[in-house]
């Protein structure tokens, strides 16, 4: 499998340009007559003697002063102000033509400029007439805008590493000194100035010396905690490529190897640490990469690039390796599961997971591999996917994991200006504004055999070069790379691109073949039609000029997922927070990056390592936290991301609990935190069930936020708060829809380590039932400590399954009715199974076609594995007439013996159910499968109903009925009981022996 399609999170690769402004080192001075300007060949401001519009006082013959007068302010939509700045715009030509260039944008209000691309012949020219103040490198993108460092408040403006957090607690050279962060990922790029240090002693089979690691203490216990890992040698990787910075390397390729023939793997791969994709030395510079490194792409400088603990160590963990064919490949868990058991062994404090995850379940091998980890005092911190904005698509859903939500901190702009005067801004990054040109959709410029949709898309070949050479193209987003649209574009003699996307999503500055503006779902209908017309054409200008307000910044990335988390009945929020994740500038591997070192990457696998590195931070401060300390710091001084109207977002589901603030995650003043025991009791209690430990709900465990997926009127919910330093805090909820009430108005510490409980009742007043109210608990005083909060009402909490056995019997089915009257059951089935029994060969696929009549209520599929060591998968697609599979309608694939798909009330229609045989059990060769669908919907078998019928129910009180059936055959069967106002129906499930 092609390594981003095997989990990765990486929502494509984006790239821009800025150029730096020079500055001098802290301290020094320089004596000079004249500014120094750098005139070689490059896109330059050039700024005149005369002044802009707004500074304008009069003197020239024929144009009336422009300035606002005393007291007043500017009003630039005067006839004076437009026939002076046509006056400068004529000024402006008249210099340009005189040196032969040629004018890109102007500016003739706030300043008196034109933009050119200047040879260093036409630099010096314009440097030296009398008419021109200066000459800039065109700084159009600002650096402190993609600078994350910057932006996060870790360093000042300057970029010198003065000033911020890193300054106040100990400088860039004490940032994260004393951690070691693991990152679990495609390897590392060792030759990278990111990841430079001197040379580490090491014995000849590459184990190092020991690293002492800062954190000699955790949970006061001393741990003699040390770095131990070791520097694998192997293709393209040598002991020496190791240091004092890159002080580990290991590489897990066994399952890699033994699935990938050699002719099938990727060119740029590597079977050592050796990075053959990129991404992993992207996220191991942005979580720990050396301060200050110098970045430049394809001739572009973008000044110096930092990671987030830049006196951290690295320990580099490959697990993911390339090849090129979609059905194999990527990170196999086997790999990560050895990777973290090396990493907890080494001794890192730190991981991260840029790595795809489970959604529906909190525990899978990965999952359950991080718990120890976590119980182990290492950080964990996992993307939360790329499958935004749909929700119900967060990933990595462990309350010991730290899930990280991508948020946008960079605007990379052009325009798009249609031939009918039409402009719409969108994502670019092209230094060169684009004279109008023929514009025409892919639609009108396919090439047989390519087929509609391929067209569509621009698929690489599929486009006429008599219909797209010298045009402007407009392709639609998705299935293939963005950047590789363009490239099709380009070879079919285009020379620029229009992408468009289809549905809501976000927008990316990618390095493209051809000039391109990327464009959101709203402006493309008006975009296409446009392109369909006659004579239809376009051009680009430079950064945002359609008059409209800025794009603001931080906003949660389209990419990014969300939640309700299907896994845990939506009872605990995630993602957990967000971090910069859009548009992030770090180390790449050459080979793979087309010749870069650095790149612009975005997806939520840049997101993580952010929270990674911040971690890393925190721990060289306070190498005594645990890592729920840590988190919760991180978590409760966040703050909110903006809607794209600059108000507030405050949707736990797409931001967590907010952007991380290293300004403020120091003091946090409480902490809510849980512990190893607390979350195998959590698991207990999501049914998977461990020797001696007793379940507790998901919501009842300690961790900073609250939520709980079905509120039958009312609920009360206890968080247990930590000081971390003495004082005393007010108690605050606020719920739309929900009166709350607390059983403290205030948390009192009197020294740090104590801890106070508050229990919190939630009753609903009119919040809409079957829809989640969020709000926040806040606590008020030396600090503030703030909580996201979702609740969603039901009018009936019931649970999603009963069992009984037997031809005739019942079942209890326990609820609580969310108000006071009468509850109507609605039952349907029962349905009898159809049942295989088979041997199912590792690798195998078993397909069976299943006719899902219309009116069908569920229907089932379950593969079970009669060795639990054994791992089937199961997928069910929908088919089209043809046949064809045209949605995937559900999947079950974790490390499970059994896996259980259901489709509630599924589209009519012919479905394909996939067993596929993941694994055997050590020591066989195929698994023993039984296989069981059933199909609930028209007239059941037997009888099937509830008793009594209606149920007689009293708001927030518990009550119960039974599931009566009777006259059933041998064999396994399924039924529905549904209920109006409920948000999903209780599966009754029978064995009659």
């Amino acid at each position: 499998m092609a390594l981003l399609s095997a989990g990765l999170l990486v929502a494509g690769v984006t790239a821009s340009a800025a150029a730096t402004a020079a500055t001098a080192e802290p301290g020094a001075t320089t004596t000079t007559t004249a500014p120094e300007q750098a005139l070689g060949a490059g896109r330059y401001i050039v700024m005149l003697r005369q002044p802009g519009a707004t500074r304008y006082e009069g003197g020239i013959d024929g144009l009336a002063a422009t300035q606002a007068r005393s007291g007043n302010k500017f009003n630039a939509r005067t006839d004076k102000v437009a026939q002076y700045s046509r006056f400068l715009e004529r000024e402006q030509s008249r210099i340009a033509d005189a040196v032969g260039a040629d004018v890109f944008s102007q500016t003739t209000i706030a300043s008196n400029s034109f933009t050119a691309q200047l040879t260093a012949k036409q630099a010096a020219e314009l440097a030296g007439k009398r008419e021109v103040l200066t000459l800039v490198e065109d700084t159009a993108f600002e650096l402190d805008t993609w600078n994350t460092p910057r932006f996060l408040g870790l360093e000042s403006r300057s970029g010198t590493g003065t000033g911020g957090q890193w300054a106040a607690q100990g400088g860039v050279a004490n940032a994260g000194k004393g951690v070691v962060v693991g990152i679990l990922d495609s390897g590392i790029w060792p030759e990278s100035a990111s990841f430079a240090g001197p040379k580490l002693k090491s014995k000849a089979e590459g184990q190092f010396t020991p690293y002492r690691s800062g954190r000699t203490t955790f949970m006061n216990k001393a741990d003699g905690s040390q770095f131990r890992g070791e520097c694998e040698t192997g293709e393209d990787w040598e002991v020496n490529d190791c240091n004092q910075k890159l002080i580990g390397a290991r590489y897990y390729a066994d399952a890699f190897v033994a699935s990938v023939p050699v002719d099938k793997r990727d060119a740029n791969e590597f079977i050592s640490t050796r990075d053959g994709d990129g991404h992993g030395s992207h996220t191991a510079s942005t979580a720990a990469g050396n301060f200050g490194v110098s970045a430049s792409v394809e001739g572009r400088d973008f000044g110096t690039v930092s990671g987030m603990a830049p006196a951290a160590k690295i320990a580099a963990y490959k697990v993911c390796f390339n090849d090129t064919d979609p059905n194999t490949g990527g990170c196999y868990t086997s790999s990560t599961l050895a990777a973290v058991d090396d990493a907890v062994t080494d001794g890192v404090d730190v991981i991260n997971y840029s790595i795809s995850g489970a959604t529906t379940t909190v525990v899978d091998a990965v999952e359950f591999a991080f718990l120890g980890a976590a119980a182990a005092g290492v950080f964990v911190a996992a993307s939360a996917g790329n499958s935004g904005p749909t929700a119900s698509t967060v990933a990595h859903n462990s309350p010991w994991i730290t899930t990280v939500a991508a948020a946008t901190h960079a605007v990379f702009e052009n325009t798009a200006v249609l031939g009918n005067g039409a402009k719409h801004k969108g994502a670019s990054i092209n230094g060169t504004p684009l004279a109008s040109t023929p514009l025409v959709n892919s639609t009108a410029a396919g090439l047989a055999p390519a087929t509609a949709d391929e067209v569509r898309l621009c698929a690489p070949g599929s486009l006429d070069p008599a219909q797209v050479t010298g045009k402007v193209v407009v392709c639609d987003r998705g299935v293939y790379d963005r950047v590789a649209k363009s490239s099709a574009v380009k070879q079919a003699g285009g020379v620029g691109m229009i992408l468009v996307n289809i549905t809501p999503g976000s927008l990316d500055a990618d390095f493209h073949a051809v000039p391109t503006v990327h464009l959101d779902h709203v402006a493309a209908p008006a975009i296409k039609a446009y392109a369909a017309t006659a004579g239809a054409t376009a051009s680009f200008e430079s950064g945002d000029t359609t008059g409209g307000s800025p794009t603001v910044v931080p906003q949660i990335a389209g990419f990014s997922s969300r939640g309700p988390a299907k896994a845990s009945d939506s009872d605990v929020i995630k993602p957990d927070i967000a971090a910069p994740g859009a548009s992030v500038l770090a180390a790449v591997a050459p080979p793979s990056g087309q010749g870069r070192d650095f790149d612009l990457y975005s997806g939520t696998s840049m997101s993580s390592p952010h929270v990674a590195g911040l971690a890393a931070f925190i721990f060289g401060v306070n190498p005594q936290w645990t890592p729920m300390t840590v988190k919760s710091a991180m978590m409760t001084t966040s703050y909110d991301l903006k809607k794209a109207d600059g108000s507030a977002h405050q949707d736990p589901f797409a931001q967590g609990a907010g952007h991380v603030d290293p300004t403020r995650f120091f003091d946090p003043g409480l902490v809510v935190t849980s512990n190893e025991d607390e979350w195998l009791s959590f698991v207990e209690g999501q049914g998977f069930p461990i020797d001696g430990v007793e379940p507790i709900a998901a919501n009842a465990l300690n961790v900073p936020s609250i939520a709980q997926g079905q509120v039958a009127a009312s609920t009360s919910i206890t968080r247990t708060f930590t000081g971390l330093r003495a004082g005393t805090w007010s108690v605050e909820a606020t719920v739309p829809g929900f009166s709350v009430t607390t059983d403290k108005p205030s948390v009192t510490i009197g020294s740090a380590g104590e801890q106070v409980a508050v229990t919190f009742t939630f009753t609903r007043t009119d919040a809409p039932l079957a829809k989640f109210a969020t709000g926040f608990v806040t606590l008020t005083g030396p600090t503030t400590v703030r909580m996201p909060v979702a609740l969603r009402p039901v009018s009936v909490k019931a649970p999603a399954t009963v069992a009984g056995t037997g031809t005739d019997g019942r079942a209890t089915v326990d609820i609580t009715a969310g108000y006071t009257g009468e509850l109507d059951v609605r039952p349907t089935g029962l349905a009898k199974a159809t049942t295989v029994e088979r041997s199912t060969a590792v690798g195998e696929d078993y397909e069976r076609t299943v006719v899902v009549p219309g009116g069908t209520k569920a229907a089932r599929f379950v593969a079970d594995a009669a060795n639990d060591a054994a791992d089937l998968d199961l997928f069910v697609y929908r088919l089209n007439a043809a046949g064809t599979p045209v949605a995937l309608a559900g999947q079950s694939a974790t490390g499970s013996a059994d896996e259980t798909v259901t489709l509630l009330n599924p589209v009519a229609a012919s479905y394909l159910v996939v067993v596929n045989g993941y694994a055997a059990a050590p020591g066989e060769t195929s698994i023993a499968t039984t296989y069981d669908e059933y199909v609930v919907g028209g007239t059941g078998l037997g009888t099937f109903h509830a008793e009594p019928d209606p149920v007689a129910v009293t708001q927030g009180e518990a009550t119960s009925f039974d599931a009566v059936w009777s006259g059933l055959e041998a064999g396994r069967y399924l039924g529905v009981l549904e209920y109006d106002g409920a948000l999903a129906p209780t599966y009754v499930t029978v064995s009659a022996p």
